[in-house]
């Protein structure tokens, strides 16, 4: 039987659910709707949702803080959607854990896309062994990436990480001390060709290291900045 995807609408304007919910239903998608943060949040916790597609302005609580404190416990995938297009909204939402964002005015075909776009990616990131590269563990000092599992350790203790920390974080660390610019990783990792905010990478490094250094220093460390270029996973001789 077909495993449909759970998807969360969390909007305050009835139109935008219901023309949501009629796109997605239509690509099979299993649709479930809240009209307000709290509510959202609730639910979001108690259910496992393959993706969440999270209205930024809400009465109760926002966007923001809803994508705040589900990250303290969970790493669903979230799609922002925002009808203020301006750089600090989307970087506050990088900031606090979203996978991607869509402004308003949209096209619901776009964010058909977008879902299928992230539910892809997520999908990679849980059953990467399906692809039969290497080993099934990638050993680093101070750290260990499980594909298979999808498990990141440092210093042998968990670290929990959003798809898209985690997908950037293997992205990286397959390819140990190559340098890569903003623009490909947004690329290679978003899937942003011809758009896309290079500040996206720079928020999602920085949630990264904040990640690894509370567990371990040496493991934040390994995620090196090149001034002007972009980033590397640079690895110890040590």
């Amino acid at each position: 039987m077909e495993n449909r995807a759970n998807i969360l609408i969390v909007d305050d304007e009835d139109r935008i659910r219901r023309l949501l919910k009629m796109y997605l239903e239509r690509e099979n998608f299993v649709i479930e709707e809240a009209n307000n943060g709290v509510d959202a949040l609730n639910m979001a916790v108690e259910k496992d949702y393959d993706v969440i597609l999270l209205d930024l302005m809400m009465p109760e609580m926002d966007g923001i803080e809803v994508c705040e404190r589900l990250r303290e416990r969970k790493a669903t995938p979230i799609i922002m959607l925002t009808a203020k297009g301006e750089e600090t909204n989307r970087v506050q939402g990088f900031e606090v854990g979203t996978d991607d964002y869509i402004v308003k005015p949209f096209s619901p075909r776009e964010v058909v896309l977008r879902v299928k776009a992230l539910l892809r990616r997520s999908s990679k990131t849980k059953y990467l062994h399906t692809e039969a590269k290497s080993s099934d563990i990638i050993v680093f000092p101070h750290l260990t990436i499980d594909k298979d599992a999808h498990r990141v350790k440092a210093n042998g203790q968990e670290v929990t990480l959003t798809p898209k920390e985690y997908e950037l974080l293997y992205f990286l660390a397959s390819s140990p001390d190559k340098v890569f610019e903003r623009e490909v990783l947004l690329k290679e990792v978003w899937n942003y060709e011809f758009f896309g905010d290079l500040r996206t990478v720079d928020t999602h490094v920085k949630r990264l290291r904040e990640k690894l250094n509370k567990v371990s220093e040496d493991a934040a460390k390994m995620i090196v900045t090149v001034w002007g270029v972009g980033y590397k996973f640079e690895v110890s001789e040590q």
